[in-house]
């Protein structure tokens, strides 16, 4: 709209010009090589206009002619270019549906029309996958590191490759070039910290870890939960070899996350090798109020070294004033009561968690009360109870148990610290169905129907797994020098 006022409005200026012109006439002579030519100056004008067009019409002529050749460079470049871009898309398309012939053939076509275009060096890579053909997908991706454009792509390719074919150093070492070539690199930044904490590397990892939170590539609190994780896991490897630097980085972990059993188990135990045992029990507790743990409250009973049974049953008895701890409280005080023979205590101190199917470590216990008590028939009821009994809580991983408390994933080699909990639940009639031997009964017959038309399709049948979701089983080669528990002294 604004184009056509101004249009507009030129037209009707030039229009007042020419009638301001008509208004004044006037002559105009032009004397040339003895010549004289007399017109009105109207005409004049008129002629000169057209003088101008005429030459600027020639000009443009004469620049189309003399760079016609560039033209019809410029022209084929561009159908050529074109094609590549077609040949390009095609390519990727047929990468995308599997088609390892067509993109092969494709990607030949698209590199000789693009040679710049690093595109064309994913797409070849995509088809040489597919063709199965890893020598030249790592050559490549290797081609592809040497241009800035393509490098950080090209290692993370690389990277894949290294993994895949189990060269897990390789793996690594083109993680931390993308992970220098670019911080926020969230692929590189997650394998290097995973290749790291399967390997141990505490240190390397913590620094990459905190490089992930600097960059905001994990959130604080995530990032705070796994680095007091490797500090503990650091603790427990140097507690035996190195007390000192042990409980400096046990406390960094605590002061992190006060809800890790481990880094408190460790500084509390050099804590009272120190003498320091009202620090010991400081910590201890705080991390008993946010995880309860059987390992904290076994500590705690053993904090001074050679008191006897009634000494350790009141001073756990004062841990569980302020919080009870749930089962792991009752159990923790029951086992403390037992020992001093304080049987009464014991029985109401598993009292409320008797209901029910009550663990096997609650069954147990009950039978050692009874037995103390000269009831033998019970005893006995209590311990075929705990044969059928839930599992005992464990690490847990994953979905994997484990005997001790470690901060790397048996699954996926990442740092995710074990959590306190029963490998798996079974529901009650199932578990004891399983334990009795009897087979549930068949289902009835279902009345007869009259025949139903047949259908084309089937509701998706759901598949029941195999094994639980925990699985207690654990990897031969699962294994950490870190273990959250230790031997405890023994009885005075």
């Amino acid at each position: 709209m604004i184009k056509l006022l101004w249009r507009f409005f030129l037209l009707v200026l030039l229009a007042a010009g020419f009638a301001w012109i008509a208004d004044r006439p006037g002559t105009l002579t032009i004397r040339w090589l003895g010549r004289e030519i007399e017109m009105t100056f109207i005409a004049g004008v008129v002629l000169a206009v057209l003088a101008v067009v005429a030459i600027w019409f020639l000009w443009s002529l004469f620049r189309r002619l003399w760079h016609s050749p560039q033209a019809v460079g410029r022209y084929w470049a561009f159908r050529k270019n074109r094609k590549g871009y077609d040949s390009l898309s095609r390519g990727i398309i047929a990468a995308g549906a599997g088609d390892a012939a067509a993109a092969a053939k494709h990607a030949a076509i698209a590199g000789n029309a693009l040679s710049d275009e690093p595109l064309v060096n994913v797409l070849a890579a995509q088809a040489a996958q597919l063709k199965g053909d890893r020598a030249a997908v790592k050559r490549i991706f290797e081609a592809m590191t040497k241009s800035p454009d393509t490098e950080a792509l090209g290692l993370r390719g690389l990277f894949s490759e290294a993994r895949q074919s189990g060269d897990m150093a390789a793996a690594r070492r083109h993680a931390e070039r993308a992970l220098a070539l670019n911080p926020r690199l969230s692929w590189a930044s997650g394998a290097v910290l995973q290749l790291q904490s399967a390997a141990r590397d505490w240190n390397a990892a913590a620094a990459t870890l905190a490089q992930q939170i600097k960059s905001g590539l994990v959130p604080a609190p995530e990032g705070n939960r796994k680095q007091a994780a490797m500090l503990a896991a650091q603790a427990l490897a140097l507690e035996d070899t190195n007390r000192t630097q042990a409980l400096e980085l046990a406390l960094k972990a605590h002061k992190l996350d006060p809800a890790l059993v481990p880094a408190a188990m460790v500084a509390a135990r050099v804590l009272i090798t120190q003498a320091s045992t009202r620090k010991a029990s400081k910590i201890l507790k705080e991390t008993w109020l946010l995880s309860p743990h059987p390992d904290i409250a076994e500590l705690q009973a053993h904090l001074i070294p050679g008191d006897g049974p009634e000494a350790r049953y009141d001073r756990l008895r004062d841990l569980l004033k302020e919080d009870k701890g749930g089962l792991e409280g009752a159990v923790a005080l029951a086992r403390a009561a037992i020992k001093s023979q304080r049987w009464a205590e014991a029985r109401e101190a598993l009292k409320p968690w008797l209901d029910g199917r009550p663990q096997a470590r609650v069954c147990a216990l009950m039978a050692t009360i009874e037995e103390a008590d000269g009831d033998k028939g019970r005893a006995r009821e209590w311990l075929n109870r705990a044969l059928h009994a839930p599992l005992d809580p464990v690490w847990v991983s994953d979905g994997v148990a484990s005997p001790r408390w470690t901060p790397v994933s048996p699954v996926s080699g990442e740092i995710v610290p074990c959590e306190w909990k029963t490998p798996y639940d079974v529901p009650e009639q199932a578990e004891a169905d399983r334990h009795t031997g009897i087979e549930p009964p068949p289902p009835a017959p279902a009345p007869a129907q009259p025949a139903a038309p047949p259908k084309t399709l089937e509701p998706p049948r759901m598949v029941v797994p195999q094994r639980p979701p925990d699985d207690p089983g654990l990897p031969e080669d699962f294994d950490s020098p870190a273990s959250g528990r230790k031997a405890l002294p023994a009885e005075g």
